[in-house]
């Protein structure tokens, strides 16, 4: 079985991050939604650290100084290399990603190979 290959986004920032007075991460999937791309998910971290080296986590009652947030989005090559002229200003601190992702969708039953 061989799914088809599409492109996957994964912006890395912290939930504090910001972008024009709104969170970096809910300006980030505007974006995306305004360019058409098939679909945003907003990943909350529990633990992490990037470049700095601090070491971020769920501290007391649960809340976390910075906490790490993925964005992942997978779509067409052109959809993805499309949004990032306007993206990549938007990441002050962080890290995008793009890579090959394979994509096998569900089927409704049937058990034939797409």
């Amino acid at each position: 079985m061989k799914g088809e290959i599409r492109k996957c986004l994964q912006v890395f920032v912290e939930d504090t991050d910001s972008w024009e007075g709104e969170p970096l991460y809910e300006a980030i999937v505007r974006l995306l939604h305004k360019h058409g791309v098939a679909g945003a998910t907003v990943w909350s971290g529990v633990m992490g650290y990037g470049a700095h080296g601090w070491i971020h986590r769920k501290g007391l009652f649960g809340v976390a100084d910075e906490k790490p947030i993925v964005i992942t989005s997978i779509d067409t090559e052109e959809a993805i290399r499309g949004v990032l002229s306007e993206l990549l200003p938007m990441v002050k601190e962080g890290l995008v990603v793009v890579h090959d992702a394979e994509v096998f969708v569900p089927s409704s039953g049937d058990s034939e190979e797409r």
